[in-house]
């Protein structure tokens, strides 16, 4: 298979065309209608996506359901940052992702993507998590007309999942009665009934310290048979699974699709739209 920056010979004519409106919404600042025809990626998780030149922009116009801001609690702010020493205070959460979902989803008639699926925000706490969350619950009840929402025993799904990563609150989340939040847990959660669905519906990890497959030829049988019951467990459990430091490389985007991988993770926005555009139906 080739990697994902060589081009491809033969491609088929609706997946040119879908490659070719992907980058014409990444290049420009095009309106909200013009890119309504993108394809939803419902596997497609933007990694770092305040990193990319737009943030959560360039993620919606290649088609991803699914991105991930790291968050620091500063001075009564969340701000959005990969390191403590690049905060600063017009990137905070509410500029740069959840304003702009709930504007989406009041012009696509209560979806991120028109007519798409749940969209998932991850919010990965880098500072402290009890003093993060607190700040965030204050915010989110602006935000409830699009958050998926639990409330006594059941959850309300609404366009925007928010799940919490990073340095989690899991035990004060699993505790309250009413919550717009929900928890990314580890493979360890799903060998207990402690924490179930409702709190921890993702499960995420480090690839590396799983997997010795780079991404390069075929993932050997051993290692296929482990992520093979990972994914299995999770889909019993109604959770889906992820992992980050992943392999960014089309052979390896295209084993871990064909072999039920949820969530795919990328800092390669455009070149991982291209091959899931490709496979999804």
């Amino acid at each position: 298979m080739n990697d994902v920056c060589d081009c491809r010979g033969e491609y088929p004519l609706r997946h040119r065309m879908r490659a070719f409106l992907i980058l014409s919404c990444l290049m420009l600042a095009l309106p909200v209608a013009l890119c309504a025809q993108v394809l939803p990626l419902v596997r497609a998780h933007a990694h770092n996506d305040y990193e990319h030149p737009r943030p959560l922009l360039d993620a919606l116009a290649a088609g991803f359901c699914n991105v991930e801001a790291d968050v620091y609690r500063i001075k009564g702010q969340l701000l959005v940052a990969h390191d403590r020493e690049d905060v600063k205070p017009e990137r905070d959460l509410e500029t740069l992702y959840l304003k702009p979902l709930l504007e989406r989803v009041r012009q696509n008639g209560g979806r991120v993507h028109p007519g798409g699926p749940v969209f998932c925000l991850m919010i990965d706490f880098k500072s402290a998590a009890e003093p993060t969350y607190a700040l965030l619950r204050e915010v989110l009840p602006k935000y409830r007309e699009m958050l998926s929402e639990f409330q006594g025993k059941s959850v309300t799904q609404r366009a925007v999942t928010l799940i919490i990563s990073g340095n989690r609150p899991t035990d004060l989340i699993s505790l309250e009665t009413q919550r717009f939040a929900f928890v990314d847990g580890r493979l360890t959660d799903m060998e207990s009934d402690h924490l179930p669905r409702d709190v921890i519906p993702w499960i995420s990890e480090n690839w590396r310290q799983h997997f010795k497959w780079d991404g390069q030829g075929e993932i050997p049988e051993e290692e296929a048979g482990k992520l093979q019951r990972w994914i299995q467990r999770g889909h019993a459990q109604g959770r889906k699974i992820r992992f980050w430091a992943t392999p960014e490389t089309e052979t390896f985007w295209r084993q871990v699709h064909g072999m039920g991988l949820d969530l795919i993770n990328t800092d390669k926005l455009e070149h991982l739209a291209r091959v899931l555009s490709e496979l999804e139906p």
